[in-house]
């Protein structure tokens, strides 16, 4: 299982929060690329709830990841 950012913004949409199931079926209704689906149905379900994409990729970078200025633009 591999995420990029690309991949990873598909699920920005996704009806968090969500289950691995829900996910997938989000990914395929929404027409992401099939290693967003690969990736998805990699992940060990216990039957979790997942929050947001944080909590399936943990290096997703968040706005304060970014080092510009938005007043400036």
């Amino acid at each position: 299982m591999y995420w990029t950012l690309e991949l990873a913004s598909r699920l920005e949409d996704a009806p968090w929060p969500a289950t691995k199931d829900e996910l997938v079926d989000f990914a395929v209704r929404s027409g992401a690329p099939l290693e967003v689906i690969e990736n998805l149905q990699e992940i060990e379900d216990e039957g979790e709830i997942y929050e947001n994409i944080e909590d399936i990729w943990p290096d997703y970078p968040s706005k304060d990841d970014f080092f510009f200025n938005e007043d400036e633009y």
